[in-house]
């Protein structure tokens, strides 16, 4: 499974993001797909994840109600909506995949993330006046 994650730049406090993540290689409608960040000096974070049918989400509270993940199976292409954009969002953001059989996506729980076996190259999100 080959991941390419795109769409970062830079913006004001406020703003909106949308992140794309092209996938190849792989029945894309049979992965879960993940979006992290990571920020300098600091650790890797789980943003938000989306089942294969896209009917389940997960979201990190601190994203919740600002950012939106979805997907078109048809594209296979995921989707990570950033809106109300704060500096604290600043990071690297990457696209990762796990196999739909392999990880439980709901709204309280994305995981275990030793499932995800895929990784793409990220994005860089920088949220700046």
């Amino acid at each position: 499974v080959q991941l390419q994650a795109s769409g970062g730049g830079l913006v004001q406090p406020g703003e909106s993001l949308r992140l794309s993540c092209q996938v190849s290689g792989f029945g894309f409608h049979n992965l879960v797909i993940a979006w992290f960040r990571q920020a300098p000096g600091k650790e890797r974070e789980k943003v938000a994840c989306i089942s294969s049918s896209g009917y389940s989400t997960y979201y990190d509270p601190s994203v919740k109600d600002r950012f939106t993940i979805s997907r078109e199976n048809r594209k296979d292409t995921a989707y990570l909506q950033l809106n109300s954009l704060k500096s604290e969002d600043s990071a690297v953001y990457l696209c990762a995949s796990a196999p739909a059989l392999d990880i439980v996506v709901r709204s309280s729980q994305c995981g275990p993330e030793h499932a995800i076996d895929s990784w793409g190259k990220g994005t860089q999100v920088t949220v700046s006046s």
